[in-house]
């Protein structure tokens, strides 16, 4: 069911639609979380240093720090903030001599803060201040309010993609339905094409000019110029043959009046009939293709028949007959099929030639080459034999059988036995006498 298909053209577009918003979703959640973040880090930083203002003012005007300031030395400070003090103290006394002015102590009013996102401190924003030689201020200021907040953020976030999910994935499948009809009705008409039906049409009348139709245009453009083209091929076939019918004719009657025994005027009949049988080829496959030939069914015991035209055509042919049924068919059409089937294998492939009738189905079996690729891909095509090494011939008899067999409603298939050798095999719908 194309519906439940992944790989469908619907869920590939909602798959597409999915990525993107979820690429616009990573993409603006990263930065509302960055930006957020960087808020929350500055207004930790902030509440810090007014934390240590206020506790610098208290300890000058007092002496003491306030009962939540811890008062350290320069060892009991953190590592990043005596890094920080370290710098401070570093450029204070790089700069004094370009000033000229007393600063004092190089450490005394260097303000240093640092958050601590690293077990076991977790979500602490530090910040010290040097009030003496060796004293610092030491502010603890607990940010895990923001974290928390940020990590809230996060869950809405991934919350809300989740739910635009629900309604992009969906809503995209169900947009891309019209396109998916219009791509499975042209798919259609392109198959009924292939099977024959040339005058089927994908049809663009009213369509909006976009891709589909004029991919559906195109489609439409080729079928017609397919069908002029097989129309003008069946006409010329016919053509030709009904001229050549006429010279024929006389050619046969001339060379009827040639001595039996001439060497010369034997040849010249073996050519005459190899002719004679082209042309009736050609003129079979010109009434094939006009669709005007009709089968005339009657109920026919199937082994016997086929026994009786294998013998009738002189070649050395082994048949068997495995449960052989009474099928209601057309005798002639049949007949013409298995001599075209035995004469094809015994001219192209190799003996012994067998011919298997089991209940409704007649197999035909060389032990030769074998059928070529393209013949197996293709099917039998007119004035190709497919290979050079099955022999000469034009490429009619499996031509008229196919096209026979499908008079009949039967089915012709061409396969290569394991063991080497082409194999034909003819199905037809067994129906009780």
């Amino acid at each position: 069911m194309d519906f439940l298909n992944p790989r469908a053209l619907r869920w590939k577009i909602a798959a597409l639609a999915a990525a993107a918003c979820c690429a616009v979703a990573a993409v603006v959640g990263f930065l509302v979380h960055d930006a957020t973040r960087e808020r929350g880090l500055r207004v930790g930083t902030d509440r810090t240093l007014t934390r240590l203002i206020a506790a610098e003012r208290e300890y000058d005007r007092t002496g003491k720090a306030p009962a939540d300031i811890d008062v350290r030395s320069r060892d009991e400070l953190p590592e990043p903030l005596a890094r920080d003090l370290a710098t401070f103290a570093e450029t204070e006394t790089e700069r004094e001599p370009e000033t000229g002015t007393e600063t004092g102590s190089p450490d005394t009013g260097a303000y240093a803060t640092w958050y601590d996102a690293d077990p076991p401190n977790w979500f602490w924003m530090w910040g010290a201040v040097a009030v003496a030689d060796d004293r610092f201020l030491v502010v603890r200021d607990d940010m895990s309010t923001e974290v928390r907040s940020l990590q809230l953020l996060d869950r809405s976030i991934v919350k809300s993609v989740l739910a635009a999910l629900l309604f992009v994935v969906p809503l995209a499948a169900l947009a891309t339905e019209p396109i998916n009809r219009r791509l499975r009705h042209g798919a259609r008409t392109a198959r009924r094409i292939a099977d024959g039906d040339l005058d089927a049409r994908i049809g663009t009348a009213g369509r909006a000019r976009d891709e589909v139709t004029e991919m559906a245009s195109a489609v439409d453009d080729m079928a017609a110029a397919l069908q002029r083209k097989l129309e003008d091929e069946r006409r010329f076939t016919a053509d030709v043959a009904h001229e050549l019918r006429t010279p024929l004719m006389g050619l046969v009657t001339a060379a009827g009046l040639l001595p039996e025994d001439d060497e010369a005027a034997g040849l010249v009949r073996d050519r005459l009939r190899a002719l004679n049988a082209l042309v009736e080829d050609l003129l079979e496959i010109s009434r094939l293709d006009a669709g005007a030939e009709r089968a005339r069914l009657d109920p026919v015991p199937l082994g016997e028949l086929v026994a009786d035209v294998v013998r009738r055509t002189g070649t050395d042919t082994r048949v068997g007959t495995v449960g052989a049924e009474v099928v209601e068919t057309d005798p002639r059409r049949v007949e013409r099929i298995v001599v075209n089937l035995v004469t094809n294998a015994h001219r192209h492939g190799a003996a012994p030639v067998e011919v298997t009738v089991t209940g409704a189905r007649i197999t035909v079996r060389d032990h030769g080459p074998g059928f070529p690729a393209d013949l197996l891909e293709r099917g039998p095509q007119r004035f190709r034999t497919g290979a050079s090494e099955r022999g000469r011939g034009h490429g009619l008899g499996l031509t008229v059988a196919r096209g026979q067999s499908e008079v009949l409603g039967a089915r012709l298939t061409f396969t290569n036995a394991p063991g080497g050798g082409a194999v034909a095999t003819l199905d037809l719908a067994p129906r009780p006498a």
